[in-house]
């Protein structure tokens, strides 16, 4: 089985969410979302895509159990100050705001889109360049 970039896979997961945030029926009168249900499933397709770059970078995911945010926060701000700040803002915005909270406002689910590119742009920098051989 071929191992999948992941980073490219990060971005497949944003496109996904892009899909998933239009079944949320933006009203432009009230400049939001009218069904938080698919606010919440695309919150959480942000996160996750973010997680997969986070956790090609940062190897966080040593060990039993799952990693929590902390480690993820832990890593990044040992790694990368810019990240660390990102990966802040988009656990609050993707993952609390958008995926659990489903907040129907546009510009919290736009901040959380842009988030998630600057996550996942942050970390194709920092990872390692491919092995020729």
């Amino acid at each position: 089985m071929e191992k999948k970039d992941p980073i490219e896979e990060a971005r497949r997961y944003v496109t996904n969410a892009e899909e998933v945030i239009k079944k949320a029926k933006y009203d432009p009168e009230l400049k939001s979302y009218t069904d938080s249900k698919y606010v919440k499933m695309a919150g959480n397709t942000l996160w996750n895509g973010c997680l997969i770059a986070l956790d090609a970078v940062l190897h966080v995911r040593k060990g039993k159990g799952r990693p929590s945010i902390e480690k993820y926060k832990e890593a990044a701000g040992k790694r990368d100050r810019k990240l660390l700040n990102s990966v802040n803002i988009g656990y609050d915005t993707m993952h609390l705001f958008m995926g659990y909270d489903g907040s129907k406002d546009k510009r919290v689910c736009d901040a959380g889109f842009a988030n998630a590119n600057d996550i996942i742009n942050h970390c194709a920098k920092l990872m390692p360049a491919p092995v020729c051989v």
